[in-house]
């Protein structure tokens, strides 16, 4: 249910940018600020969580922390095709055409990146409620370093 309140969100903000003469570049710039702040907020709630044994803390803090990937992942998308996703398929089908497209996003395997973080944060952990420590301070890695390579491929590909 969050995934399509989420999804429809995001359908709405691109519609509302367009109206009020948000152009792409600041679109891209909002997503990318928005991806390290859910980062940052979902790293902190996770971590801490974790040490306090709060269960739903950690798992809020999983969705955070998925949710930056997909902020990352929008701003990506709409830089390189002008276009944002609706939904978590439309998201996949489009990373694979960006690897399809630009060999350097296909070196960096962001589709399964992408997708294993769906399902370790948003499948396992938020809705499964499957808490693994060591998994989850792996998965604050890897979305970290998923939010520098779209940064880095963001300003070398136009």
């Amino acid at each position: 249910m969050i995934g399509l309140v989420v999804a429809v969100l995001i359908l709405f903000l691109c519609c509302i940018s367009v109206v009020i003469g948000v152009g792409v570049i600041e679109r891209v710039r909002i997503y990318l600020e928005d991806a390290w702040e859910f980062y940052r907020r979902g790293r902190e709630e996770l971590l801490r969580g974790l040490e306090k044994g709060y269960v739903y803390e950690v798992r809020d803090g999983a969705e955070k922390l998925w949710n930056a990937v997909v902020q990352a992942t929008n701003a990506l998308i709409l830089h390189l095709l002008g276009l944002v996703p609706a939904s978590h398929w439309e998201w996949r089908r489009k990373l694979m055409e960006l690897e399809g497209r630009f060999e350097e996003v296909g070196k960096l395997g962001l589709c399964d990146r992408y997708c294993a973080r769906e399902r370790h944060l948003r499948g396992m952990t938020f809705y499964e409620g499957i808490v693994d420590e060591d998994l989850l301070r792996y998965e604050v890695q890897k979305v970290e370093r998923y939010l520098r390579d779209v940064e880095d491929l963001i300003r070398r590909l136009r």
